[in-house]
């Protein structure tokens, strides 16, 4: 098993146990590029230096800056900054680098996509904490809810949903960092300028039936990055020195007008029925959008703040 991105305790009140956390997400692509010269050909480098070297020799190779020499530095006046050093920020008093305690509980439907961040596995330190966990685990599930608090780790607190939607053969749990309320920029800068339309009962009826058509259980296996595939195909007859594949889709004309209703009545007719298991309600996700769900979030994220 590789290493815990953190490890600490989860407490509730009086009840507290060990837990690791994983990160539960990994990049697939096999497609890496680096920076060359297309001149040379040859890879082109980056090296840290001194800005002053620069500005009194501007043109002339700089001696690089040795790693063990770099500290971070805060500017707290233009061109002054005070160090800090890696031990003075490992030896910052904040209790959630090792204890998450958990301050409220919140219903699954509440959590807005808009707010997770990155998921996590969550499990027991050891087999002395399973039992604790196994409850807490239980519980989350039969009250269909996700339990609130805070984290330090990567250079910050984040606030943290910690939820049993995991696979329940499994027993794990997961984790979800979420966003700060300022962190989001606010929708009624982008919205504003919506038209606000009547919706005729009619093109309703007939995109709702075209979305029960086309309705199916969520199978993530089937999604593949088709951009990364193309760029394969790009790499690979370029190696080839075979003629480079293009894009000989036209992209739509967006003045094109069309009748809504023509359009919805043709899609109805054109749309394969879900397969089997699409004929029943679809599921819906564990992270599903709730209308009540932003006030309880932001008693944890603090207020909205225009971007």
């Amino acid at each position: 098993m590789p290493r815990p991105y953190w490890s600490g305790q989860i407490q509730i009140s009086l009840v507290s146990f060990g837990v690791k956390l994983f990160v539960a997400t990994e990049a697939k692509s096999e497609i890496r590029f680096h920076q060359i010269s297309r001149k040379t050909g040859e890879r082109v480098r980056h090296q840290k230096v001194l800005a002053s070297a620069l500005e009194d020799a501007p043109g002339e190779a700089a001696d690089p800056v040795e790693k063990d020499e770099i500290v971070k530095g805060y500017e707290y006046r233009k061109g002054e900054y005070v160090m800090i050093e890696p031990k003075e920020l490992e030896q910052l008093r904040v209790p959630s680098k090792h204890t998450v305690q958990v301050t409220q509980f919140v219903g699954l439907d509440e959590l807005d996509p808009e707010y997770l961040e990155k998921p996590y596995f969550v499990v027991p330190e050891d087999d002395v904490q399973a039992e604790a966990f196994a409850v807490v685990r239980r519980a989350l599930q039969k009250t269909k809810k996700a339990a609130l608090g805070q984290i330090a780790f990567g250079g910050r607190e984040h606030v943290i949903a910690i939820t049993a939607d995991a696979d329940d053969k499994l027993g794990g749990m997961m984790a979800y960092t979420m966003r700060y309320q300022e962190e989001l920029r606010d929708p009624a800068e982008y919205f504003k300028e919506i038209k606000k339309v009547a919706v005729n009962e009619d093109s309703l009826e007939l995109a709702e039936t075209l979305i029960k058509k086309k309705a199916a259980k969520f199978d993530p296996s089937k999604f593949k990055d088709g951009y990364e595939a193309a760029v394969k195909e790009l790499v690979e007859a370029k190696i080839r020195h075979a003629p480079v594949p293009k894009d000989e889709v036209e992209a739509p004309k967006r003045s094109k007008v069309v009748n809504l209703m023509d359009a919805l009545r043709k899609s109805v007719g054109e749309a394969e029925p879900a397969a089997a298991s699409g004929k029943k309600k679809p599921a819906v996700s564990a992270k599903g959008v709730g209308k009540e769900g932003i006030s309880l979030v932001k008693t944890a994220a603090g207020k909205r703040k225009s971007a």
